[in-house]
């Protein structure tokens, strides 16, 4: 049986963690997939060959720096020549950087909000019109718990983050009428590579085994002491995608083991 035609998907800092399962997600379900990320071209063809190779899904792959408005028209530029306009844009990639706010070094502050935030409006801008044009797209923004909330030492990333969610229902009310939505997750621990020198260095100091180190570094925030697989996030990418969420737009959509629901 022959899969429905499915719409081309940019996916930005996917080529690990979060941003690669996302992309799995897509590309298992039938979408050509744009991967994004930086590496060496030679690696990011051999992934893109994987993914034609696994899937039997068109996928492309663009090591453009989006720290910057040229970065992304350059990233643009690419995808629209692998896979044409995409109408499915993920705007996953974000940097932190944390320390106090008074000592808070100004060229972390701007790379934080041109990669987090400048960055998704930058795509969705450039992007928007075709979406707009074919009368259906789809904008996922992957902002954070801390677009919710704030924590200590993370000025920068919270200002993005909130600013995210802000720009997500701003896209949302502006393009609900041509079929067009727009809606922003919200996850707290995730369980990447990222956190796992945490988790360690908690062990170390308080000498207790990893598993109890885990449910403490995460439970310190979350009433549920379990991080969220990043298959996870990116089932829920799909499903915003899908039918059932044509009528899902502007939302801020916490992940959180209940972080937020305190």
């Amino acid at each position: 049986m022959q899969r429905e035609q499915r719409q081309p998907v940019l996916i930005t800092g996917s080529t690990s963690g979060i941003g690669l399962a996302i992309a799995h997600a897509m590309a298992e379900a039938g979408y050509p997939v744009m991967l994004h990320g930086i590496m060496w071209p030679e690696e990011g063809e051999i992934l893109a060959s994987e993914f034609r190779d696994r899937y039997g899904v068109d996928c492309g792959i663009s090591t453009a720096d989006i720290d910057s408005e040229a970065g992304c028209a350059q990233l643009a530029a690419d995808t629209r020549e692998a896979l044409g306009n995409p109408s499915v844009l993920v705007n996953n990639a974000g940097v932190q950087f944390t320390a106090d706010a008074h000592h808070f070094p100004i060229e972390q502050w701007q790379r934080i909000l041109s990669i987090n935030l400048s960055a998704a409006f930058y795509l969705s801008r450039d992007l928007l019109p075709g979406m707009r044009d074919g009368n259906w797209g789809r904008i996922v923004n992957i902002s954070s718990v801390h677009g919710l909330v704030a924590s200590e030492q993370k000025a920068a990333y919270c200002a993005a983050k909130h600013g995210l969610i802000g720009l997500t229902r701003v896209l949302a009310l502006e393009n609900a009428d041509r079929g067009v939505t727009a809606n922003a997750i919200c996850p707290g621990w995730v369980e990447t590579p990222l956190i796992q020198p945490q988790i360690e260095r908690i062990a170390s100091d308080e000498n207790l085994d990893i598993e109890t180190a885990r449910a403490q570094l995460i439970g310190a925030k979350q009433p549920m002491p379990k991080a969220t697989s990043p298959e996870a996030i990116a089932g829920l990418v799909l499903y915003l995608c899908g039918q059932y969420a044509d009528t899902i737009t502007g939302a801020a959509l916490p992940v959180d083991g209940g972080w937020t629901a305190q």
